[in-house]
């Protein structure tokens, strides 16, 4: 036969309908079993490939989720994409992933094209632009067509729409909380990025901290920074060289604590009896640096595992929106466990 092998050609040899073949190769019941095992038998031997868009159309299920997310760079992405592939490549998905590298322009180009393209669903990690400017339009016009959305990690409060989240304030809590325990005075916070959820719940949990041990959040303590260790470098030069330095640091992510353990290295301080570190997210790398990084782990695997089944959920005409919210788990490690606790 030709380079292209139709199901009209696979007819002819069989000297039957098309509808018939269509039929055998979707495993229809209507077909004889060994009808069936005979016709696809012979279709893989001709190398018969099946029109994927075209039953798409058809079954109005294209057997492919729409992935959005912010970066490829850090462990937190990767974990959740392993995540995802683990539930539905057995389950016969395919995952068509988009990274936006923080660009809601890139963002809503890329949802757009997965809506033209009849994804499924979409799982989606919002850009930090679209928080930046409030920017939702581009989620409720997919959501006005019926497409399901579900929020990984970053979500929007005011859409109504399935999630899977960590309990980033109750993390942030603990990693304070430890803090204290080992003896620090000063704790400062080095704040990701204003308006995304997980910056903002880290810093509510450093915050109420603090007031339960009758502390308040002194502004000079607290240094924006972006999700990297560069930001964690020099917003930790502003806080040591202030005069009054702070003992403990709470870094909004491990790549920002890294850049924070940098610093003090170089200036000569003991971390952790001078300044204890914790970061969050608990990447591999954590458990490796010079100083191995206490942290709190998030579970960014199981927020794709956890992400997917909602996904399949959603295949299987489960309606109803829900939430997931995965318990944080704190790892102490060499950068903040001092041999001495504090008299709370």
């Amino acid at each position: 036969m030709g380079n292209t092998v139709s199901i009209k050609d696979i007819a002819r040899k069989f000297k039957c309908a098309p509808s018939t073949i269509s039929r055998a190769l979707n495993d229809h019941p209507m077909i004889n079993i060994d009808t069936r095992k005979t016709i696809q038998e012979y279709a893989n031997k001709v190398g018969y490939q099946k029109n994927t868009i075209s039953l798409s159309l058809l079954n109005k299920c294209s057997k492919t989720l729409g992935v959005i997310i912010p970066s490829i760079s850090h462990y937190h992405e990767t974990a959740i994409i392993e995540g995802l592939e683990a539930i539905l490549q057995p389950a016969g998905y395919l995952l068509n992933i988009c990274v936006t590298n923080e660009s809601h322009t890139l963002e809503k180009e890329y949802l757009d094209r997965l809506v033209a393209n009849r994804v499924d669903a979409i799982c989606i990690s919002l850009s930090q632009e679209t928080f930046d400017h409030s920017l939702n339009e581009h989620i409720d016009l997919a959501i006005s067509r019926s497409l399901p959305i579900i929020f990984m990690d970053r979500f929007y409060h005011a859409l109504d729409v399935d999630r899977v989240i960590t309990d980033d304030f109750k993390g942030a809590f603990m990693a304070t909380e430890h803090l204290i325990q080992m003896g620090c005075q000063r704790i400062a916070h080095l704040h990701g990025p204003k308006g995304i959820t997980v910056s903002q719940q880290r810093f509510k949990g450093y915050e109420a901290c603090l007031k339960k041990y009758g502390r308040e959040v002194e502004d000079e303590l607290v240094k924006q920074v972006k999700f990297s260790p560069e930001c964690g470098l020099e917003a930790t030069i502003h806080l040591l060289d202030q005069k009054a330095k702070p003992d403990g640091i709470f870094a909004v992510n491990d790549e920002v604590g890294f850049g924070a353990m940098k610093v003090i290295q170089e200036r000569n301080y003991k971390i952790p009896e001078d300044i204890a570190l914790v970061g969050f997210d608990d990447i591999p790398l954590a458990a490796f640096a010079p100083i191995p990084l206490s942290s709190v782990s998030r579970q960014s695997k199981k927020i794709g595992e956890q992400s997917a089944q909602l996904f399949l959920s959603k295949m299987n005409g489960i309606s109803d929106h829900q939430q997931v919210t995965l318990e944080p788990e704190l790892i102490v490690r060499s950068s903040s466990q001092r041999n001495h606790f504090s008299k709370i």
